[in-house]
């Protein structure tokens, strides 16, 4: 029963990966001007200009493009970056786990913040931590990834003279320097995250203790400890999981801004650095990356609500 559910929404993501590669295709092809006007200068020769279109591939009709760069994806070859010449495989192999390292912080900051003081907020409903609590979250979503970044390499930097590291740290050369460069990003980003998923959890922890099974827990005498975390918060996860995957896909999708700010060589600068200079290789790989990812997050997500709740059946 499982592994049919698992083909089928296999099958149903095939069609959503399709129409996301089109748009992803067209839409960069769609702001004025090309990798070609930017390598060559406005002086540059008619003659100059269309041979070089011709040497990238870009003087055929965009739907021969897309067929042909889709045919390559399906085997395996995601291209070469026009500016580079290198395979989008290696730049990609480079950046990636800044970004899925810098992603996992942030998300583990989330979850360690927004659980504990979900609960206690829930617990302890209406109480003055409770209303901190909320008030807390309520300012995390308001702030801007962007503002806060500025902020905190603005200030620090105007009071103490202190300000991030300016040169990038490879892990190789320094494990402790490499994971302490992320972690000021990975707050940032997970501030939002947490808030959300603090809201969340009060809101269906509150719900959960509510129920008549919860009610004749403690009516028999068990530990508020036991009844909390062993029969209600298991429950009240389920949404607050559903939520868990679709903010690491915000995540992955936020690192755009603070590894721009912060000058972190991740997926997200790469990506900024593609669109500017118009590397269609490399976007559209970046953005099918990320699209993947969301696909596969919400099938884990959704295998993981019969861990949770074992009444839930999969069709």
């Amino acid at each position: 029963m499982l592994k049919r559910y698992v083909v089928k929404r296999l099958l149903i993501a095939i069609p959503s990966l399709l129409i996301a590669s089109l748009i992803v295709f067209t839409l960069p092809r769609l702001i004025p001007g090309d990798a070609v006007q930017l390598m060559l200068s406005e002086k540059a020769y008619a003659k100059d200009i269309a041979e070089l279109r011709a040497k990238l591939g870009l003087d055929r009709p965009m739907y021969v493009q897309y067929v042909d760069w889709l045919g390559h994806v399906v085997r395996g070859d995601l291209g070469e970056s026009l500016w580079t010449r290198r395979p989008v495989l290696e730049e990609i192999s480079q950046r990636l786990p800044i970004t899925l390292t810098l992603a996992g912080f942030a998300l583990t900051f989330a979850l360690a913040i927004a659980l504990p003081v979900g609960v206690i907020s829930a617990t302890r409903q209406d109480s003055l931590a409770d209303f901190f609590a909320r008030s807390t979250a309520i300012l995390g979503l308001s702030v801007p990834n962007f503002w806060l970044a500025t902020l905190l390499i603005v200030m620090p930097a105007i009071w103490w003279g202190w300000r991030p590291v300016g040169d990038f740290v490879e892990f190789s050369a320094s494990p402790l320097g490499y994971l302490r460069q992320l972690l000021l990003p990975a707050v940032i980003l997970g501030i939002a995250a947490s808030a959300a998923l603090m809201r969340l959890t009060r809101g269906m922890l509150l719900e959960v203790l509510r129920q008549d099974y919860v009610r004749t827990a403690w009516a028999k005498g068990l530990e508020g400890r036991i009844v909390v975390y062993k029969h209600a918060l298991k429950n009240a996860l389920i949404p607050v999981v559903t939520i868990v995957g679709g903010q690491l896909g915000v995540l992955l999708a936020g690192t755009v801004v603070v590894e721009t700010i912060f000058a972190l060589p991740g997926m997200g600068r790469l990506t900024v650095e593609a669109i500017l200079f118009r590397d269609y290789p490399v976007v559209q790989t970046n953005v099918m990356l990320v699209a993947g990812t969301l696909v596969s997050l919400n099938l884990l997500v959704d295998l993981t609500y019969a861990w949770l709740d074992p009444r839930i059946r999969y069709q």
